[in-house]
């Protein structure tokens, strides 16, 4: 299991170096891909901490970390999907 959330983790970096890499066109698949592994990742890493393979303290611990990187991909989605305005 910790090599899967391990692989997890590495595939959520690259969607999101290569999303900041692309063009306007087809930037949007890969932090949407980022986002799929992300909420994959919380899935298991609460399976882990279900069957007590991961103590509540580092069960804590990442939550907190991947919540708020949840929060920045979620802004980052929100802004790439919103037309921008120019006045």
């Amino acid at each position: 299991m910790g090599s899967k959330i391990d692989s997890l983790f590495l595939e959520i970096i690259e969607n999101l170096f290569t999303a900041s890499r692309k063009n306007k066109d087809s930037k949007l698949l890969y932090p949407n891909k980022a986002s799929d592994k992300l909420d994959l990742l919380k899935f298991i890493l609460q399976i882990s901490w279900e069957i007590k393979a991961l103590d509540n303290k580092k069960y804590i611990v990442l939550s907190e970390k991947i919540n708020e990187i949840g929060k920045i991909l979620g802004g980052w989605l929100k802004q790439t999907k919103t037309p921008s305005r120019s006045f």
